[in-house]
């Protein structure tokens, strides 16, 4: 297998701590990008060095056009080349449409749709000169079915599909694929804070398989995407939802 280097952006927690893990024990250099302020990064460094891991992390604002820049100049500094860029960083600003202000539409559509630009063009034109580069995206269910009380995060999500399918076809002939994941409902930390009852009774209940997904089954999926068995695979949007929503 050959060795290459990947930048996960919100890698320091959830799903992108799970790709992080599942991409280093394959073999290949783990870059991860954590927000300011979310917690503190040299005690995560230190507790996933204990068990075998070890990462470089950077932090950016995925949302900040410039800050991505910097970054990418600081990476290719650090003489670093990114193969493989997994667009997971994301968050959530949910309420009714009718009670939802500016500043959390902006928020989401900044941080979870904005950022694909910020953080792929950066990197897209090394891949392609390089004549190899896998791009993942990390949408969600509820950019294909909706959600009540997200029309800011399904917006989002539904613009991330749209956005890799535009770009696999510009690259493809490159050797550069590009895949969205679409992951249900899954046992992070995001997931966690929702109210038990509401979880069971309005979740878990509607969802074929009777259980949350776990983290590492997003990053096994995402780890196969950035395989070279995976580069027939390019414009997808893989569900991983446990049935919840099938298209």
């Amino acid at each position: 297998m050959t060795e290459r280097c990947a930048l996960i952006t919100g890698g320091t927690s959830g799903l992108g701590e799970a790709m992080a893990r599942r991409l280093h024990d394959a073999g290949h250099t783990v870059l991860v990008t954590h927000h300011a302020g979310s917690h503190n990064a040299d005690h995560w460094l230190e507790d996933q060095a204990a068990q075998g891991y070890r990462f470089r992390v950077y932090e950016v604002d995925v949302a900040d056009h410039e800050a991505c820049q910097d970054l990418a100049r600081q990476i290719e500094a650090d003489g670093h080349e990114v193969d493989i860029l997994i667009n997971n960083a994301g968050i959530t600003r949910d309420a009714t449409f009718r009670k939802m202000d500016k500043g959390k539409w902006d928020d989401v559509l900044r941080t979870n749709l904005d950022s694909m630009f910020n953080m792929t063009k950066p990197f897209i034109d090394g891949m392609t000169s390089r004549g190899w580069g896998r791009v993942i995206c990390i949408s969600s269910v509820n950019g294909t079915k909706g959600q009540f009380g997200q029309t800011n995060y399904s917006a989002a999500k539904a613009g991330i599909q749209g956005f890799t399918k535009a770009l696999a076809q510009e690259v493809a002939r490159k050797g550069v694929t590009v895949n969205a994941i679409s992951p249900g409902y899954i046992a992070t930390s995001m997931v966690a804070a929702v109210d038990p009852e509401v979880l069971e009774k309005q979740i878990v209940s509607q969802i074929p398989m009777g259980r949350l997904g776990r983290p590492e089954e997003i990053a096994a999926t995402a780890a196969f995407l950035c395989t070279e068995e995976a580069g027939y695979i390019t414009g997808a949007n893989i569900a991983v939802n446990g049935g919840l929503h099938m298209y």
